[in-house]
């Protein structure tokens, strides 16, 4: 596991996936031109409540791949 630190919602937290996940999400990022703070935000504020934001992550890596 690898952590990233990212500001959600203006606090400081950091995020726990595999090596594998944050280099695909930087990938992603540089194609969509943005950058992994605002996918991560954007993932944030349109989860379920009971859905853990690394788990959404995953899946949403997953899906834009």
């Amino acid at each position: 596991m690898k952590k990233i630190s990212v500001s959600l919602s203006g606090h400081q937290t950091s995020i726990s996936l595999e090596p594998e996940f944050i280099n695909e999400l930087k990938n992603i990022a540089i194609r969509m031109e943005t950058s992994v703070s605002a996918i991560i935000n954007n993932i944030d504020s349109t989860r379920a409540p009971d859905t853990n934001l690394c788990s959404a992550l995953r899946v949403w890596i997953l899906q834009h791949k």
